[in-house]
This record gives C-alpha cells, structure tokens and sequence, in this order.
C-alpha cells in the first residue's frame, strides 16, 4: 500500500462514519493527517470513532450537510480544534428509491438532490474560501459511474451524481491558479450500507455491467483519493476519475 504524507494537516470526510468514507478517514490517518469525520448518524460516528482509537487524531461532528448554516458551523468548529482545513473529501450520499421516472415521487427526488448535490454544493462552498486563502488544498467529490451513464429506475441518484461531476468541473476550473485541485471520482457500486436502500433488481443490474465481473472495493477508492488529496498532485484539477471496472464510455 502506497502511503502518502498528510503530516501537519486537516482532512474532513463527509459520511466519515462508514462505508467510502470511513475506509478514506483509515487512509489519511495512515498519512499522519488529523481527520475530521462529519456525519448525520451520531451513533456511526461514536462507533466509528471507537474503532479508530489509536490510529491518530480525530474528531466526530454531528451534520445535516443539506443545512448551510450547519455545515459552515462545523466547519468552524472543525478549524478551532483539530485546525485549518486542507483535503476535504465528499463521501456522504444516498442512493433514493428505485422507480421509473414516470411514477418516481417528487419527494424522493427532492431528497435525493438535496443530500447528494446540494449537500456536496454546501460543503465545498464552506470549505474552499479558506483554501484558496492560504494557497492550498485538495477537495475529491464522489460521483458514481451512474452520473456518467445514467441507471434506469435511478433518475434522482444519477442524476444528482452528474450534477457532482460537473459542480467539480466548474469548482476545479474556479481555483485553478491556486495550489487547490478539485477533482472527482465515479466508482461503480461498492457493498456498502447504500445497498441497504436498493432493490435486488438494481444490484444485479448495476454488477452485470461492470467487465470486471465484481463490485469495487472501499479500499480500492480509498486508494485513488489517497494520492488525490495528496501534494503529489499537484497539477490534476476538475478531471474525474474512473473507478468502473471497465464500464466507464468516456
């Protein structure tokens, strides 16, 4: 496993508690860096802390990342104890129901934007001022290979993911003369708890698509970020990133 130095820094990884982020905060404590794990879930956040005690030096924040206002609150609670933030990372998403368009619920819709896109806008909008600021710093949003392609009976999932890709585009291309890259990735599915909020259906469509002929790992993504937010990429800004297995058409 590649180790990166995240030594002196401050990392903050949204949906920290589990799944993609949780195996993402293991990574960057690896490095040496002060992770700051931000989730809607108290109770994932007591459990995961727990389970990282001895790793390195982290901090828990309670959030709804669709409340602005909290969210620029935690981030200045993050800054003032554990110090000021360098490498964000957007893991905390839902997948929403699966129905076909023409009977999925507005409601459900409204949701799935709301965490997934809108949340992801209000986290780098609370985030990215500082970095620029201080001339440097390193922001993954994770999309999915669904922002891509698009998968049937999950238009607010896929589309909300497109939304990610191109929020980081535009964000990448905002802070690009500073020492600030701003990059997506889009991963296939992963057995994470997100599979919890799918039909069988869905999981067995989304697996008979991927070449590889397995899902991704956590690990596996917790990789590619790794060197994402790392200083060694220091040139890499709004691109997206393929973790499909195969799947990715572009």
């Amino acid at each position: 496993m590649n180790t990166y130095d995240f030594k002196g820094q401050t990392a903050v990884v949204t949906g920290g508690a589990q799944g993609i982020g949780y195996a993402v905060v293991r990574r960057l404590l690896a490095g040496g860096a002060k992770v700051a794990l931000w989730d809607q879930s108290a109770d994932a956040l007591q459990s995961a802390k727990a389970s990282l005690s001895g790793q390195g030096e982290v901090g828990t924040f309670q959030v709804d990342i669709t409340d602005l206002k909290q969210v620029e609150a935690v981030a200045d609670a993050t800054g003032r104890t554990l110090g000021p933030i360098s490498v964000l990372v957007n893991s905390a998403g839902i997948a929403g129901a699966n129905a076909p368009v023409a009977s999925y619920a507005p409601d459900e819709w409204n949701k799935v934007i709301s965490v997934n896109l809108t949340g992801t806008f209000n986290v780098n909008r609370a985030v990215v001022g500082g970095m620029v600021a201080r001339n440097y710093g390193r922001i993954v949003n994770v999309a999915s290979i669904a922002g891509k392609e698009g998968n049937p009976n999950a238009s607010a999932y896929s589309a909300s993911k497109a939304g990610v890709i191109a929020l980081t585009k535009s964000l990448g291309k905002e802070v690009a003369g500073h020492d600030v890259a701003v990059n997506a990735i889009t991963p296939a599915a992963a057995k994470t708890k997100i599979f919890d909020q799918m039909s069988q259906q869905q999981i067995d469509y989304m697996l008979s698509k991927i070449p590889r002929g397995r899902f991704v790992t956590v690990e596996e993504i917790a990789s590619m970020v790794a060197w994402l937010v790392s200083a060694e990429n220091s040139f890499t800004t709004g691109a997206v990133f393929d973790l499909s297995g195969g799947r990715a058409t572009y």
